[in-house]
């Protein structure tokens, strides 16, 4: 549920920036596979560190963190 919201993020933020491209006056042909990898790549780095900090905060013992505040 918590990855979701992200990806819907990097989504929105790529399809922005394909359209911000398109308003450049000189223009280089980028291939719709470039966005593809590039949106591949985000996501799974997204994902990776998302549910890394997910899984170390259920690891951790709430009594150590209310036992510093």
């Amino acid at each position: 549920m918590f990855n979701k919201y992200f990806m819907k993020w990097i989504a929105i933020a790529f399809y922005t920036a394909d359209i911000w491209l398109q308003n450049f006056a000189y223009k280089t042909a980028l291939s719709w596979w470039v966005f593809i990898l590039a949106g591949f790549i985000t996501m799974v780095i997204v994902l990776l560190t998302i549910s890394w900090q997910t899984f170390m905060a259920t690891r951790r013992n709430p009594v150590d963190a209310l036992r510093y505040e």
